[in-house]
């Protein structure tokens, strides 16, 4: 009789609450708020547009430098980059990826005293948008180096050692990535398993890392990991660089995903992987911390890239609806299509309103973005899949078919299909649109919390209970009467922005509706109390409402800007009137539905679902799934596997 192997024992991973889950959460926010920002004041229905309008302006030296490059790399793209060799062969080709090197775009947001180019944002985002119109793999590839990867984190928080050593590099030669989430941990790090051991001037790693964007071809990794408490070491998450060539660093697979199918996306195990101490960014337990404030501005890169997006949609929506005719006249003319691009041509110029103003208050430092980059990041993800999807459709059959079927039987190589993949990962990618929701709505409902979170905290005495009570109470005497007047029942507000189109009734729109949204806020706050933060359908179209009204701020400032330059002024009044007016049917529908839907009902259902009430459903079909865990294990120790790590020099 043979014997029976034994059973793998299950990876050792952190085991906590959901107290100490949002615990964790909160210890890495940005706690303190030194800045004015637009749209903090916009939650809480303080319309100011002062903080926004006129609209910043990039100096004319970093106009001059961003210009120059953008030319550059406008000629790379057209004669050194086939996106549909990539998107065929799924992997960039080398000699890309030297190409830019030598570009230089592996440097654009570096400081030039350590070989970068020193872009503003302003101008990093529109050669992300760019490059990423030629490939969005390529795209993908130049952000998670430089938004997320070691040269942001190291530009905020790393000594000048450090920069030294490293930034050089960033600049030039070497690739890095973002090492956070595991096959196990996704937007809950409270559970990260990856260890890092101190041992002498050293840290030990072990652990595997899932989803490493550029992990497969990194020379320097950002890796998160644990390090246990302990005499003279305080613990927690922290953050390293780490040398992809460093023994015990093995990547064991190469992912493949519908989009981005030249994307360079791993999974990473260290085993007993040393670290020097020195490698170390920031303190013991700033992991997280330093994660987040990275991401403040990093995640405008990805809306940045969606502007693009929505303006190759654009272009192509009109080209193929003036030469397509059904019915007589071409597809364009008939409302049910025309109003599809309206749609497309109204949003990409709101959009890239967002992502202009808030990059350009992200250069001036003089802002708290936090808020404006999220909302940026959410809006643009669910506004650019929208576009792509409304392109699809406007093509009909030609969207469905590939590019490289289309050519093959004479018709020009559109890729709206392939736009349509690449794009969805954006709703998941730097924060899926529902844990956006939820981040974007703490920071928006943290004036209350501030000064009444102690009252609806179960675990507060009495004594906290009333001191928040008497702080509240003090709070809320001079803010809810501000909530009723304002400007914008004054027919003449804003009314520099009226030139033949008139653009201040929508102002005061905004200006009435995020009183509106405040009170919202306020009333529910009062009805669940504690429960509030359970209510996650709530809100979400509170922080959908607040991108809406972030955008039609946005758009009429763009619109103003580019009128007093005499820069298309007249169309962009045009566009920003039309986005406006469709914003605004959508703001109504979230607000009804604040009150009115089905979110109870839902979770009954789910109960059910869960429980297995409806799984007589599911009869009459096959599953075609393969056999295997739903999650890989990831139990620390020597690779099994092959490295198909494979740096590019």
């Amino acid at each position: 009789m043979s014997a029976v192997p034994e059973t793998p024992a299950a990876p050792s991973r952190p085991t906590v609450t959901e107290r100490e889950a949002r615990e964790v959460a909160e210890a890495a926010r940005e706690q303190d708020w030194r800045k004015p920002s637009f749209a903090k004041e916009l939650f809480l229905g303080r319309f100011r547009p002062d903080l926004i309008h006129p609209h910043p302006l990039p100096a004319d030296q970093d106009v001059q430098r961003g210009e120059e490059f953008l030319a550059k790399l406008r000629d790379f793209c057209e004669t050194q980059i086939d996106g549909a060799a990539i998107e065929r062969e799924a992997v960039i080709p080398d000699e890309v990826i030297t190409g830019l090197k030598e570009l230089g775009a592996l440097g654009m947001k570096i400081d030039t005293k350590y070989g970068g180019l020193g872009l503003t944002q302003v101008y990093y985002n529109k050669a992300l948008a760019l490059v990423g119109s030629a490939s969005p793999a390529i795209g993908a590839l130049l952000s998670a180096h430089q938004s997320i990867g070691v040269p942001q984190p190291l530009k905020i928080f790393g000594t000048r050692e450090q920069k030294e050593t490293f930034l050089p590099r960033c600049a030039r030669t070497d690739i890095s990535a973002f090492l956070l989430t595991e096959p196990d941990v996704g937007s809950d790090p409270a559970r990260l398993a990856t260890t890092a051991v101190p041992d002498g001037d050293d840290y030990v790693l072990d652990g595997v890392k899932l989803w490493t964007t550029n992990g497969v071809v990194a020379d320097l990794l950002v890796v998160m990991a644990r390090v246990p408490t302990s005499e003279g070491h305080r613990g927690g998450i922290t953050a390293f660089v780490v040398e992809a060539s460093s023994e015990g660093v093995t990547v064991e697979n190469r992912n493949a995903f519908m989009g981005l199918r030249g994307l360079e996306n791993g999974v990473t195990r260290f085993h007993q992987v040393r670290v020097p101490a020195s490698h170390r960014i920031g303190e013991e337990g700033q992991g997280l911390k330093i994660a987040l404030t990275t991401l403040n501005t990093g995640r405008l890169s990805l809306p940045a890239m969606c502007v693009g997006a929505g303006k190759w949609c654009l272009k192509i929506a009109r080209e193929w609806s003036a030469v397509r005719e059904q019915w007589g006249k071409p597809v364009a003319l008939h409302e049910a299509v025309g109003s599809k691009i309206a749609f497309i041509a109204a949003t990409t110029f709101a959009l890239e309103a967002v992502v202009d103003l808030s990059s350009q208050m992200a250069d001036e430092d003089r802002n708290d973005i936090r808020i404006e980059a999220a909302l940026a990041k959410l809006y643009g993800s669910e506004m650019a899949w929208l576009m792509a999807d409304e392109l699809v459709q406007i093509r009909g059959g030609r969207g469905f078919e590939t590019a490289d079927s289309l050519r093959a039987r004479g018709e020009r190589a559109v890729p709206a299909e392939q736009m349509l993949r690449d794009l969805r990962i954006n709703r998941i990618f730097e924060g899926s649109t529902e844990i956006m929701h939820l981040l974007i709505a703490r920071e928006a409902v943290d004036a209350h919390l501030s000064v009444a979170g102690d009252l609806i905290d179960p675990d507060k005495s009495l004594g906290d209970k009333a001191r928040a009570g008497v702080n509240a109470g003090v709070f809320y005497a001079k803010w809810l009467p501000k909530l009723v007047p304002g400007p914008g029942r004054l027919p003449g507000a804003y009314g520099d922005f009226k030139h033949g189109i008139d653009l201040s009734p929508h102002l005061r729109y905004v200006e009435r509706t995020s009183r509106r949204l405040a009170r919202s806020t306020f009333y529910a706050m009062s009805r669940w109390q504690g429960r509030m933060e359970t209510k996650q359908g709530f809100l979400g179209r509170i922080v959908d409402i607040g991108a809406e009204l972030f955008a039609m701020s946005a758009a009429c400032v763009r619109a103003e800007l580019l009128r007093s330059r005499g820069d298309h002024g007249r169309e962009a009044y045009q566009l920003a009137d039309a986005f406006c007016r469709q914003a605004r049917l959508r703001v109504e529908e979230l607000f009804g539905r604040l009150w009115s839907n089905t979110d109870d009902l839902d979770r009954k259902v789910v109960k059910n679902v869960l429980a297995g009430s409806y799984a007589w459903l599911e009869d009459g079909v096959v599953d075609p799934s393969g056999d295997g865990p739903w999650i890989a294990d990831a139990t620390p120790g020597p690779p099994t596997r092959d490295n198909v790590h494979r740096p590019i020099r």
